[in-house]
């Protein structure tokens, strides 16, 4: 079969790979749509592992079943999450799933830019969704970076009437947009330096934007009467970012590290000031399957609209142009890898 395999963001060469086999409680899947990720152009965590076929945000129809799975069959559409906890150790018997050791160390057989993948019996027991009939397999790649979104949402305890700031208009940010405003949050304020992310914004519905270039907290205070926000979303690892962040949450406000700077960054904090005016900050890594059928949920019934999110839908063997778009953050939003090209059509 034909990968994409990686080696850097400017290095990603279509090669051959024999097609997995399965064992008797996997599956294999024709990958039929697959999204690159941002965390997937982040070539100081990706290069350690290189080269390596990337791709965790796939959607697609299985073709083999192993003879002791019951749950699926042959032709069923599907997505499979390629990181599952092991529901059993103390992180995730404390909602902790995303901890989890067991999380951290499962993945598919190679990864999504390929042509089929091998899942796991992990992944197959407790990491697989099959797909509404409606759905389309591209939408359906929007399971995985929803459900993290989803997470992190739920744990800074988003509130009705809440006003928002995003910092960071890529895809994560605006799907954070997305899901604020079906959340009930009352303003919603996002800030990047890119003015073509700026204007998807106030087209997915934000109520106000801000160049980043210029000061934050000045400008959310005149927009928003004089005060800040009551939620900050920090959706981009610029270490400028995450420190003004820590200038623009109101008191009793929350501030949700959704994307951190690369190791070796710290960040001063005014912990007295955060301390006085009880401030939370909180981080989210990641999502677990229950975030993932929180998402596949909000797709299904049309509460979270992505369809217009999907800039490019690229061949295998233009995963590196792919690439290459999402390490630039120029004019894209979501790119999607289509092995098989399916065109986007519904399962």
């Amino acid at each position: 079969m034909k990968v994409a395999m990686y080696y850097n963001n400017k290095d990603i060469r279509l090669e051959e790979m024999p097609t997995p086999k399965i064992g008797p409680e996997e599956f294999l899947v024709k990958v039929m749509a697959s999204g690159i990720c941002g965390t997937d152009v982040l070539e100081w965590y990706r290069i350690k592992t290189a080269p390596r076929v990337l791709g965790h945000e796939m959607a697609g129809e299985i073709v083999e079943v192993g003879e002791n799975v019951k749950k699926y069959k042959k032709g069923d559409s599907v997505f499979a999450t390629h990181h599952v906890p092991c529901n059993t150790c103390h992180y995730c018997l404390n909602g902790h799933h995303t901890a989890c050791d067991t999380l951290h160390h499962t993945n598919y057989d190679p990864g999504g830019f390929a042509e089929y993948i091998r899942i796991p019996a992990i992944n197959v027991d407790r990491g697989t969704f099959i797909l509404p009939g409606a759905m389309s397999y591209e939408v359906a790649t929007f399971i995985e970076p929803l459900g993290c979104v989803a997470r992190g949402q739920r744990l800074m305890q988003m509130t009705p009437g809440s006003t928002v700031l995003i910092i960071g208009s890529g895809i994560s940010g605006l799907l954070h947009l997305k899901l604020a405003k079906v959340m009930k949050a009352e303003k919603i304020i996002t800030a990047d330096i890119n003015e073509y992310r700026l204007k998807k914004s106030l087209e997915f519905g934000a109520d106000a934007v801000i160049n980043a270039n210029k000061s934050i907290p000045e400008r959310l205070r005149e927009i928003n009467k004089g005060k800040l926000s009551d939620i900050v979303i920090v959706c981009t690892g610029a270490q400028q970012a995450c420190t003004q962040a820590l200038q623009c949450v109101e008191p009793g406000g929350t501030i949700l590290f959704f994307a951190v700077p690369k190791p070796g960054i710290d960040i001063p904090v005014p912990i007295s000031d955060l301390w006085r005016n009880e401030v939370r900050m909180i981080t989210s890594y990641g999502a677990a399957p229950n975030d993932l059928a929180e998402a596949l949920e909000l797709l299904a019934t049309h509460r979270v609209e992505v369809e217009d999110m999907v800039t490019h839908r690229l061949p295998l063997e233009e995963t590196g142009k792919g690439f290459q778009l999402v390490a630039s953050a120029g004019e894209s939003i979501k790119i999607i890898i289509e092995p098989h090209g399916y065109g986007g059509k519904l399962c």
